[in-house]
């Protein structure tokens, strides 16, 4: 079985997503009952909800809302990674409001479409290494040229576990391995970075790839990070621009092939259950 460690759910009549607007095809509600149904088919028995970089006034309100998802019966929502803005002043009251809620494991605050400066200021920084100690995670949405700011913020807050989202938002369509693979590989020495193998599809040719198309990217990632250091993700409906929840768990079981048993199953969910204790 698996767990998926990254699920976004849209619902716009109950939060307010002002980037959608700017991506026409994800522009519409995700409802966790499609996902659901799609998910158990495909042996998935455990979610993470990862945010959905909602508008910000309405952060506290998208956990809150995941928060009744989870408390539905027999819900696979099991935890959730919350937004969060490190470069505000109120974020220390804001996560010692986090950590009173024991659906909250993580926290993300999206990168890759923000400049690149925004994770070198001082306030963002002193924040961040707030969590040090508190068991909460921090996941890492950067692009192939932003690498070098990621593992800087690993560097800061050595305490502090680092989640590496999609390995590295590779531009497979580009087939752009470089300077990827070179970053990919230095931030895979710090020991408290993790990567999640995660949505890879959505960076792909939509119309022509395959398994093996995916291959190098996911095989590298792995082999940089090791088997004790990979989690697997959906990240669903994004991954729906490359084919959709079921094509990207087929072509992880075919990548996956000639993995041990030991190896799958801990991609797969013990990592996870170990790495956020669920």
């Amino acid at each position: 079985m698996i767990v998926d460690t990254h699920l976004h759910v849209i619902d716009q009549a109950a939060l307010d997503y002002p980037w959608l607007a700017s991506v026409e095809p994800l522009n519409r509600n995700w409802t966790y009952d499609d996902y659901e149904r799609d998910a158990r088919r495909a042996g998935i028995d455990a979610t993470f909800h990862m945010e959905v970089d909602v508008a910000p006034e309405r952060i506290e309100d998208e956990t809150a809302y995941v928060g009744t998802l989870a408390d539905r019966t027999d819900s696979l929502i099991v935890a959730a990674i919350a937004s969060c803005r490190p470069e505000e002043e109120g974020f220390a009251a804001y996560l010692e409001r986090q950590q009173a809620n024991p659906l909250v494991k993580g926290f993300r605050r999206v990168l890759h479409v923000m400049p690149d400066e925004l994770s070198e200021q001082p306030l963002f920084r002193e924040n961040l290494k707030r969590l040090g100690g508190t068991g909460l995670t921090f996941d890492l949405c950067v692009l192939p040229r932003q690498l070098d700011k990621a593992i800087a913020l690993a560097d800061l807050a050595p305490d502090v576990t680092f989640i590496l989202d999609h390995c590295g938002v590779p531009d497979i369509a580009g087939d752009a391995r470089q300077p990827w693979k070179d970053l990919v590989g230095e931030i895979a020495k710090r020991q408290n970075v993790i990567a999640k193998i995660s949505g890879v599809v959505a960076y792909a040719n939509a119309d022509t790839w395959i398994a093996e198309t995916l291959r190098p990217w996911v095989e590298h990632t792995i082999g940089a990070f090791g088997w004790d250091r990979v989690v697997w993700g959906s990240d669903w409906p994004v991954c729906t621009l490359g084919g959709g929840l079921m094509a990207w768990v087929a072509a992880t079981h075919a990548l996956m092939e000639g993995a041990s048993e030991d190896e799958r199953r801990k991609l797969y969910s013990e990592n996870a259950r170990r790495i956020w204790n669920i």
